[in-house]
């Protein structure tokens, strides 16, 4: 083949691969679960990429109160918690075309389980009991399936509210409201034991009442709600040790707050770790911040309106919009992510289940 030919099929070449990028773009699927614990059901949506709109795609009964939910690193499979007696967790699968669901076991948990996670394997699932003041941790198998044998259970302090593991999954951290406390613990990936870190928590201040974290991408900060106090803790992460460092404490109420008491719960950053957004359920607001990556400090953006009672609230995978329910408007709205500045902008209010409570959404192929 001479030298121009070659060029050409070159071009040809580069030309087909970008029409194959694009075209994935375009087939791609947003889809978004919201877990409504009134109704015992959780919707299955899809999020239109270009505009920000949702659309209903089915109704998923679950025969409990279904409450916080959780993926598989590999997005293959749903844990759904139901916090309704006989406490369990239901194992759906996602259908990779579609994004519905089909439930395929549901086994029981060591309590009623506040938040569910995955480590980063996906071989464990981690939960932790509010009223039951325990974490634990669940086999899954090769298939996806949470196992209920082998579970190991593990006392805390008073009302565990979320447990997750660091990035490395090394390390397992889970918050206690009630004690004011973040236990750090050794995490082991093959076994999935843990075992108390040095030093063992990291205090916040005397009723703050710590309730979700998130880490920054950058693995350098970690970002946690107050629930009682009605703040935003920055603490610096040192990875090598596991241990979380206190750096400095936000409000997350709007200015002029005179709410009966602050109620802050969900968090969640972008993607790129550029604006962190905090849900605030006695104002029924979104507290936004830029995020300082070099520092870890935060700036206020704003609080801004939103459904009644925001329990729960997460950014789509591209960081382009934010989809928060209210747990008394028993609704959902879609907002644009300023991408300079970080405001929000409402596009788009939906009626979803009844107790709306948990956002997942997932980028399908």
């Amino acid at each position: 083949m001479n030298a121009k030919n070659e060029i050409k099929r070159t071009a040809v070449v580069a030309t087909l691969a970008a029409l194959a990028s694009w075209s994935s773009l375009i087939y791609a699927r947003t889809i978004v679960y919201v877990s409504n614990a009134d109704s015992k059901d959780i919707y299955v949506l899809q999020l239109n990429r270009r505009d920000g709109t949702l659309t209903q795609i089915e109704q998923v009964a679950t025969g409990g109160t279904v409450m916080p939910l959780a993926l598989s690193p590999d997005h293959r499979r749903l844990y759904a918690s139901l916090r309704s007696p006989p406490y369990a967790v239901t194992t759906f699968a996602i259908d990779a075309q579609s994004g519905k669901l089909r439930a395929l076991s549901t086994v029981p948990l060591a309590d009623n389980m506040a938040n569910l996670a995955t480590d980063k394997t996906g071989r464990f699932l981690l939960a932790a009991s509010y009223t039951g003041h325990k974490i634990s941790v669940n086999p899954i198998d090769a298939f996806g399936l949470v196992q209920d044998a082998g579970v190991m259970v593990t006392a805390t302090g008073k009302n565990a509210h979320q447990v997750g593991t660091d990035a490395h999954n090394q390390f397992l951290f889970a918050s206690n409201l009630g004690s004011d406390v973040i236990l750090q613990f050794r995490f082991d990936a093959n076994s999935g034991k843990i075992v108390p870190n040095t030093p063992p928590s990291v205090a916040t201040a005397t009723g703050a009442g710590p309730r979700h974290f998130v880490f920054h991408p950058n693995q350098r900060f970690v970002y946690s709600t107050n629930e009682l106090d009605g703040t935003v803790n920055t603490y610096a992460y040192d990875a090598k040790h596991g241990n979380l460092h206190l750096l400095a404490t936000d409000s997350a109420v709007p200015p002029g707050f005179k709410g009966d008491a602050p109620a802050p719960a969900d968090l969640h950053l972008t993607p790129d770790g550029r604006f962190l957004y905090a849900s605030e359920r006695t104002s029924s607001t979104l507290a936004a911040y830029r995020v300082n990556a070099h520092t870890g400090g935060l700036r206020a953006i704003g609080n801004f309106a939103t459904e009644t009672q925001p329990r729960g609230f997460n950014i789509d995978p591209q960081g382009k919009y934010l989809l928060a329910v209210g747990q008394k408007s028993h609704g959902l709205t879609s907002y644009a992510i300023n991408q300079k500045t970080g405001a929000l902008t409402v596009l788009q209010h939906v009626d979803v289940g009844q107790n709306p409570n948990w956002v997942e959404i997932i980028d399908l192929p």
